[in-house]
């Protein structure tokens, strides 16, 4: 009875700390929920639909995770689906027994891999220069956990070492979070992201507009519903609709895909430390211990 008490406690406190690709689906209509794995019945392909992969593809995603048992030696399984995570809800327990503990000293030996992180088998190249550590956000505008560990990020960015090379990647999971995905993407190319990413935020989660149009399919709603708010913030209309089609706005849209096809994120916020350490709020046991082991992480692999 406790464990079954436990279980459903933790399956509550998941669903509370992440957003899934589910809900991304049903954000504008009110089918039945399905699981996240699942692809959405009638949902149109895009270009964030999982697309078969050649030999060559698949053998450079994570194909296996390491857990630390708990004598100290390591169990490797393997990876056999498109979540590419171990499960969840048995991360979740044994993240919760261990932050039901006594509070442990900040610093790498806090975390025990396979329950606060995720190895990831093989690790995932990185774009950044030697000497870099790269920090990736996987997030969703309309994501409230997104909205809610923002600040947070926002607050750590002003402090983060040198070495750490931070960078957002929005989800594309179907045609609105492509549309907010552009929104996000061409305000970086025009250099007004610092101006306008809480903005954003503040636009959907307070002020309860989507800034998506009611048919998501409807891209060209969608753009002049996001144009008409960004000019409220001096944001020129000619030049917000000129770059919202211009290439390297595509171009990021197509890299921001393939992370999130590499790294199988099926839920945000989630973080990945230098190709190789993969977390969320779940296994981290709160946001702000979420930051602290992102930092923690990152420091790791600027000594090696």
């Amino acid at each position: 009875m406790r464990i079954q008490f436990l279980i459903a406690y933790l399956g509550l406190s998941l669903a509370l700390a992440a957003c899934g690709k589910h809900e991304s689906a049903d954000q504008n209509s009110a089918p039945p929920p399905i699981p996240a794995a699942a692809p959405t019945a009638g949902a149109p392909a895009s270009a964030s639909a999982v697309q078969p992969k050649s030999t060559d593809q698949a053998a450079d995603l994570p194909s296996k995770i390491t857990r630390m048992n708990e004598d100290g030696s390591e169990t490797v399984e393997e990876v056999t689906s498109d979540s590419g995570a171990h499960n969840p809800l048995l991360a979740a327990v044994a993240s919760t027994v261990t932050t039901a503990s006594a509070a442990a000293p900040s610093g790498p030996s806090m975390w025990q891999e396979g329950v606060n992180y995720t190895r990831l088998v093989p690790a995932q190249p990185t774009s950044v220069p030697a000497g870099q550590v790269e920090v990736l956000e996987f997030f969703w505008y309309a994501c409230p956990h997104c909205n809610a560990i923002d600040p947070l990020v926002a607050t750590w960015l002003k402090t983060k070492p040198g070495y750490v090379t931070f960078s957002r990647v929005h989800v594309l999971w179907n045609e609105g979070d492509r549309s907010l995905a552009r929104l996000y993407y061409t305000l970086d190319a025009m250099g007004k992201l610092d101006q306008m990413h809480s903005e954003i935020f503040k636009e959907i989660h307070v002020n309860g507009n989507p800034l998506l149009a009611a048919d998501q399919n409807n891209s060209a709603q969608s753009e002049r519903i996001q144009t008409t708010f960004v000019a409220k913030f001096g944001i020129s209309a000619a030049e917000f609709g000129k770059a919202y089609h211009q290439i390297p706005v595509d171009l990021a849209l197509q890299r921001a895909d393939e992370l999130v096809q590499r790294y199988r994120v099926e839920s945000v916020p989630k973080f990945v430390v230098n190709g190789k350490y993969i977390a969320d709020v779940s296994t981290a046991g709160s946001q702000e211990r979420l930051i602290s082991l992102v930092g923690d992480l990152a420091a790791l692999e600027h000594k090696r």
